[in-house]
């Protein structure tokens, strides 16, 4: 078993275990401890890509909360909410409600979708720009840097005993990553309550206690998982490493080592001729601007969340030592193999598993636009008195008792006018209300309604143990709602 363990450990493309196995004779401790990574600082394209997405991003998530959309008087301004209390969804002119939540269920089957197809053709991209934990950590290093300096100074200054200079670039980069914490909790409950209201009695005490909750959960959250955890997360808490096997294959373009060009690698010097070697020239820049501290010469990794930094640098380098950039680059796994035989590259990004979650992720957003632009603002609900299932009157006339939910989605106060259509006639009318030929039922603007209903059939229409009646409300526009119903008779088969 052990030794089974480490061929496994020692394949090609796996990097070793920082951390040596519990029954290693030379190890005696469970755990341990973790290495502080220093990622070095790099300039470059990939560098700046992920500075926008991260400009973007921060962006979104804390204005959205202050931009407003109007509705009217009686709903929420704000253009994106999830309000609980009111049971609805807002996003700008979307308006959904509790029944309507396959929506969001599409809206989740997309995002999977689309995440499949970009690991498909990209590998890991999702995790090297737009995954939270990456977009967090980067802002977070990106203050150690302010207060610390770059690669080397952070590194000396941990060596360092403590002194004033140290104390101070310590406590201040902690004192701003709690700021980012803090605001990162605090834009979190904004999209769940009014922004401006919460703002205005949240440092008074006067808001939710859920708001002071998840604010304070979001805080701990982020101020752990990008100020101290940061690759630990990606490595052993997020689950998508392990199953992204199952959405690429060797055609798909990652952040790879083209082997071919740069082994035989080794040190170079100005004068020195590059006959007979590679281009690598050991100089590790790629593993110093590495986030997960790995060298990506050694093969895929399950670390690398392809974030393309060490691109940045290696590029820089072969521009210094008058080689062409490309030693490390977006590539298949297919074409390194390739390379390695001294075979040209070939590009297959149009392959089955890509035409299938493309043609998915189509399929799905086609059902969404058409549901969606298709949704009415007027919806019924029959549900029929369970208990008893039926009341014989004096006269041998049969009652059935209903409860009609009318949900009326505009933002306007409407009557609705009930017909009830079916094989046999029935008199009708409300709770409380004389039986008449029409029945209206008035509905405050986006708001829900029951009313309760009674059916009764006269005995000499009583034929079948029970019949099929379909109840309509039509409002003064013209739209219409339908809902099917049964009517219990109690006449025997």
């Amino acid at each position: 078993m052990n030794e089974h363990a480490d061929h496994h450990m020692a394949a090609p493309g796996i990097r070793r275990s920082k951390a040596k196995a519990v029954n290693d004779p030379e190890h005696r401790e469970l755990y341990k401890k973790r290495e502080p990574i220093y990622p070095k600082l790099v300039h470059g394209k990939f560098r700046f890509a992920k500075w926008i997405i991260l400009a973007l991003t921060l962006g979104v998530y804390y204005f959205v909360p202050f931009l407003r959309w109007p509705r009217g008087l009686v709903s929420p301004d704000q253009a994106v909410l999830i309000d609980f209390a009111g049971r609805r969804f807002y996003f700008f002119w979307i308006e959904i409600w509790p029944q309507e939540i396959y929506f969001v269920t599409g809206l989740l089957i997309m995002a999977a979708l689309a995440l499949f197809l970009a690991s498909a053709l990209f590998g890991r991209v999702w995790c090297g720009y737009a995954c939270p934990q990456t977009v967090w950590t980067d802002l977070f290093i990106a203050v150690e840097r302010i207060f610390e300096g770059d690669r080397n100074a952070r590194i000396k200054l941990d060596r360092a005993p403590w002194s004033f200079n140290k104390v101070w670039r310590k406590i201040g980069k902690h004192v701003i990553w709690l700021i980012i914490a803090a605001a990162t909790g605090g834009a979190w409950i904004l999209y769940f309550h009014d922004a401006f209201d919460v703002l205005s009695h949240f440092f008074t005490g006067g808001s939710p206690m859920s708001a002071y909750l998840f604010f304070g959960i979001l805080t701990f959250t982020t101020y752990t998982l990008a100020g101290t955890m940061r690759e630990q997360v990606c490595i052993y808490m997020c689950p998508w490493p392990r199953i992204q096997a199952a959405m690429t294959d060797m055609e798909a373009l990652n952040v790879a080592y083209r082997v071919d060009r740069g082994e035989p690698r080794g040190p170079h010097k100005k004068a020195d001729t590059w006959d007979g070697r590679g281009d690598c020239i050991d100089c590790k820049a790629c593993v110093a601007a590495c986030p997960m501290g790995i060298d990506i010469r050694q093969g895929s990794q399950l670390e690398c969340i392809q974030c393309a930094l060490c691109i940045d640098a290696c590029d820089d380098i072969m521009k210094k030592v008058d080689r062409p950039t490309g030693l490390i680059a977006y590539e298949t796994d297919e074409n390194i193999h390739r390379g390695q035989i001294g075979e040209p590259p070939r590009y297959k990004l149009i392959r089955p598993r890509v035409i299938f979650y493309a043609a998915a992720l189509a399929i799905v957003s086609a059902v969404m636009l058409v549901a969606l632009t298709s949704r009415t603002v007027l919806d019924l609900n029959i549900q029929r008195d369970r208990n008893p299932n039926f009341v014989q009157l004096a006269d041998g006339s049969v009652r059935n008792g209903y409860t009609l939910t009318v949900i009326n989605k505009t933002h306007d106060p409407q009557t609705y006018r009930l017909e009830i259509e079916g094989d046999v006639p029935v008199s009708a009318r409300l709770l409380n209300g004389d039986s008449t030929d029409t029945i209206d039922l008035p509905v405050a603007p986006v708001s829900t309604r029951d009313f309760r209903v009674f059916l009764t059939i006269a005995p000499e229409a009583i034929t079948r143990p029970g019949e099929t009646l379909e109840f309509r409300i039509i409002a003064e526009s013209g739209d219409v709602a339908t809902a099917r119903g049964v009517l219990q008779t109690g006449a025997e088969r």
